[in-house]
């Protein structure tokens, strides 16, 4: 697949003329299908009944994925909240884009999904989390930072689900969400569905959830799962690996690896489990709406979570459990139910795919591929790969605490990746699905580290990714950086 990228000219003044003109309409469906677009933060791939975890209760996305293409191999390019959402709004990868890590500004230099779907006649509007402005996690942020959405009601970030706040449009005052967010959010969501229903509209509902704190999901949801009764993986080993300060887990301080996990699973597979009533609700209003044939709606995530597998905590890492995440597209106009799909997808694909199916021309300055022709044909391209990276060892995992700069690829059987100093983890993932042994450097295993090798080297090259250290890219796009080397955050 080749990558092609587009320079726009022109002062801030006149920004928003280029990047419509990257956005011309074609030839649009007879009814041009509406698009729900739903993801939670740091939600793994497999905490669902469908992907089979034995531990989760998700009744309605299990009936949401008899009804959808599975994209059971889909990951995130970036698995880190910002690169991840960067890549789903602009079709780029993150050293195109420029967002590679927290709490930094998505500048609007090409046209956005939201841009594209404006220009096509759409009514467009953003629900939720936003994590794109880099200006302050409570800060109001501006129509002219928004990436072109038209309907606003969001924050920056929060990870205070039962205070949560946000900005409504226009308005600079702050306002709060009633009770547990995404209840609250997902009811604004079924208002602007119920507003639009004679337009064709493209939503996004952003939830904060499953991401920690765990433990502060509704009690009717977290008296659903018992600690004791968690089943955890084979991959939880008895003691972490040391990678998150004490500090961090007061709580769990005085708890073993195991215990620990099953105290977080518990409080996370309640936040899933909250969320999942939610899609139960969306499904209900959007065919209450008589939408439903022509409503395409998606479920996915940013990212996932470790939640202790290998002994490590949250993301950023390259294993399934934080690169890896749920991807369901329902499109029943499609007529292709319950679609198991072993081609991966990736974060920058979401864009291009969408408005194909949309019938809207892609712009230049997108790099993900268009899969909606598959959609439409069943015939998937064979043995793709799908490009994981992280760019800087930030945040969670700076480098003192063991996180490093990594790039890898996912296929629908192996993960191949390598760090600054070269070959690190290579699975087979069709007879190790828990990643426990490390094929990498073993000589049985040469020509297939080799073919990898070889792939990943096309997907930097097609990404204009030199692989260089952390701090290079750091000083490239002149970010600022405490002596850890994090972006800091302020509120």
């Amino acid at each position: 697949m080749g990558m092609k990228r587009r320079n726009f000219i022109g002062t801030a003044g006149v920004a928003g003329l280029g990047l419509l003109a990257g956005c011309k309409t074609g030839p649009q469906p007879a009814h041009r299908p509406n698009v729900v677009y739903v993801f939670a933060d740091q939600w793994r791939a497999s905490a669902t009944g469908y992907a089979g975890d034995p531990n989760v209760k998700t009744p309605h996305l299990d009936a949401l994925a008899a009804e959808s293409f599975n994209f059971q191999h889909a990951v995130s390019c970036c698995p880190v909240c910002s690169p991840a959402r960067a890549s789903m709004i602009t079709g780029q990868y993150p050293l195109t884009h420029g967002i590679f890590v927290n709490d930094v500004h998505l500048e609007h230099r090409s046209p956005s999904i939201a841009d594209c779907f404006d220009a096509a006649g759409y009514r467009t509007g953003y629900i939720g989390k936003w994590h794109l402005d880099g200006n302050g996690r409570s800060a109001y942020i501006p129509e002219d930072r928004r990436q072109g959405f038209e309907s606003w009601q969001a924050l920056e970030c929060t990870h205070d689900y039962n205070d949560s706040p946000y900005y409504d449009n226009n308005d600079p005052e702050i306002k709060k969400w009633q009770g547990y967010d995404a209840f609250d959010e997902t009811t604004r969501a079924i208002r602007f569905i119920e507003e639009n229903k004679k337009n064709p509209f493209l939503l996004f509902l952003s939830w904060g959830p499953p991401h920690g704190p765990y433990l502060t999901a509704p009690e009717k949801f977290r008296k659903m799962y018992d600690p004791a009764t968690i089943q955890l993986p084979p991959n939880i080993p008895d003691s972490d690996a040391g990678f998150i300060p004490p500090s961090q887990w007061d709580e769990y301080s005085k708890m073993d690896l195991r215990e620990r996990t099953r105290q977080i699973m518990a409080g996370y597979y309640a936040h899933c489990s909250a969320l999942d009533e939610c899609i139960g609700y969306l499904q209900s209003a959007i065919r209450k709406a008589g939408l439903e044939e022509n409503t395409i709606f998606v479920f996915t995530s940013d990212h996932g979570d470790m939640l202790g597998s290998h002994g490590l905590w949250k993301k950023q890492w390259p294993y399934d459990e934080s690169a890896r995440v749920p991807f369901l597209l329902k499109y029943p106009a499609l007529d292709r139910t319950g679609c198991e799909v072993d081609t991966p997808i990736n974060t920058p694909d979401t864009m291009p795919t969408l408005l194909g199916l949309c019938g809207i021309p892609v712009p230049p300055a997108v790099e993900g591929r268009n899969y909606s022709t598959a959609m439409h044909s069943g015939a998937w391209p064979a043995d793709e790969a799908a490009l994981i990276a992280n760019y800087q060892p930030f945040g969670q995992w700076p480098a003192k605490r063991g996180g490093k700069e990594w790039r890898g690829v996912r296929t629908a059987q192996y993960t191949y990746v390598r760090d600054l100093n070269g070959p690190w983890l290579l699975f087979d993932n069709a007879v190790d699905p828990y990643q426990l042994n490390n094929l990498v450097n073993q000589p049985e295993h040469a020509d297939l580290q080799a073919t990898l090798e070889v792939r990943l080297g096309q997907k930097l090259k097609q990404t204009g990714d030199s692989f260089s250290a952390g701090m290079d890219y750091i000083r490239k796009w002149s970010y600022e950086v405490d002596e850890s080397g994090t972006v800091p955050y302020k509120n």
